[in-house]
């Protein structure tokens, strides 16, 4: 049976929606968490109407304190939500309608449409804030096993083989590198945010001498010099959903850092490796094994890195194929970004906890950084600084490394002679190329594993991270 027309919208209308329609378009389960930005826009507006005296100052000051009231009741639990009122625009708006009589004019020059992309834009310079901070933590605990860790060698894999050795703090930096470049991203979108698209109305904007510089300033859409930036284009204001993707695709990104990290700490505690202990508080055991420690954070963020890739995917299919302006599809845009934000936050803690409470078994890497087989390629540097072509000497010590598996020789241990018979450049001294300290010291260039260079990349995380 249809309800009695809403009184927000339906004057167009002889009856109101069906109960089936009020459950399937309702949002306020959802955007009712916008309510602390939607109470912050009104309240701006309100100020802005009364400074162009579309309302007058004492009602503007009635509308700030219901809206203030209204704010303390949410956030004590005993604001009532009503999905007969669909949203969190129009549950505020009708309580407050009932408090104070002024706020039958809140409405002008404004509509759901810009009212909603602005609270939006709050949110995402919110939500970029808090995952900047949590971020932030879990680089500082990276910092700190990296500090604790300082002198442990480890082979670095490349194809999931033993490639070349470096310093563990050198892998751990690449980490930090991917985590900087995500708080980095996160940054760019709060930038992107940050420009006030109250005043574009539902599409055209209004015939009212609205000041839209005013608002921005009051919701702290400015610049580094404290200029407003406000929307330029009314259509555009209210139909772009750009911001929503750019943030869905920094979180997913991040979640593929996390899976990469994850995926490396899950080898690390396998038995076959054993290069690292994962704290007891972030792993589980088995219900029927005994002896299982299972790696659960981590798998659980590898597994995170697929939902947050599915909600960007849910967001570019949602606005593909729209055309401007508002559609109503667009109300499906927030669940994927607030969840988004949730997971993401959630597994920068998780992350920051992992990496806390982990322990290198310090033996066990260096018995894995010394198989020889390691610097095979610091043997082919070797020729190079005799003149010989890098192809020549790649060819050379491919046959020298043939020549140690088909003996059941350690590479390092082949007879000096053995080896000069596959290329003459070999000298005497061809053996104190398995060395590791020396291989490292000449590892000197920068961003390079050297001991040198990692001391450089201490300092400069310690800066960045303070």
């Amino acid at each position: 049976m249809a309800k009695v027309s809403h009184a927000t919208w339906g004057g167009r209308f002889a009856a109101g929606p069906a109960e089936l329609m009020l459950r399937f378009s309702e949002s306020v389960s959802f955007d009712h968490r916008l309510a602390p930005f939607d109470i912050a826009g009104s309240k701006a507006h309100a100020a802005m109407l009364a400074q162009v005296g579309l309302i007058t100052a004492g009602e503007r000051n009635a509308i700030h304190r219901g809206l203030d009231d209204i704010r303390a009741e949410i956030e004590a639990g005993r604001f009532r939500w009503d999905p007969k009122l669909e949203d969190v625009h129009m549950n505020i708006e009708q309580a407050l309608t009932r408090r104070v009589p002024a706020a039958a004019k809140l409405h002008t020059a404004r509509s759901r449409n810009d009212q909603i992309a602005t609270d939006m834009r709050l949110f995402f310079k919110h939500a970029c804030a808090e995952l900047r901070e949590k971020l932030l933590e879990a680089e500082r605990a990276l910092l700190t096993v990296a500090e604790a860790n300082r002198g442990i060698l480890i082979p670095g894999y490349t194809h999931l083989q033993r490639a070349q050795p470096v310093l563990l703090a050198h892998h751990l930096f690449a980490w930090l590198e991917m985590l900087e470049r995500d708080r980095s991203r996160l940054a760019e979108v709060a930038q992107h945010a940050n420009w006030c698209p109250l005043g574009a109305g539902a599409i055209a904007g209004t015939t009212l001498p609205i000041d839209r510089e005013f608002t921005a300033r009051a919701l702290g859409f400015v610049d580094a010099r404290g200029r407003p930036q406000v929307t330029q284009n009314s259509m555009d204001a209210v139909a772009d959903r750009d911001l929503f993707m750019e943030f869905a695709a920094a979180c997913a990104i991040f979640g593929v850092h996390l899976s990469r990290i994850a995926e490396d700490l899950i080898l690390w505690s396998s038995a076959e490796f054993r290069f690292v202990e994962l704290p007891d508080a972030f792993c589980t055991g088995s219900s029927l094994m005994p002896q299982k420690k299972n790696p659960d954070s981590c798998e659980l963020l590898r597994g995170k890195s697929a939902r947050l890739q599915g909600n960007l995917h849910t967001l570019l299919t949602l606005a593909k194929g729209l055309p401007l302006t508002y559609n109503r599809d667009l109300q499906e845009d927030k669940p994927p970004v607030f969840d988004s934000f949730d997971q993401a936050a959630l597994c920068a803690e998780v992350l920051a906890g992992t990496l806390g409470g982990m322990r290198f078994d310090a033996d066990r890497c260096a018995a894995a950084v010394r198989d020889p087989a390691l610097l095979a390629t610091d043997l082919a540097d070797y020729l190079v600084s005799k003149g010989v072509p890098f192809r020549e000497a790649h060819h050379a010590v491919g046959a020298v490394v043939r020549l140690a598996e088909q003996s059941g020789v350690a590479l390092n241990r082949l007879e000096t002679a053995a080896v000069r018979e596959i290329h003459p450049g070999f000298g005497d001294d061809w053996a104190s190329v398995f060395d590791l300290e020396r291989a490292l010291a000449l590892r000197r260039g920068t961003g390079m594993p050297g001991g040198k260079q990692v001391g450089r990349q201490f300092t400069r995380w310690r800066k960045v991270l303070a």
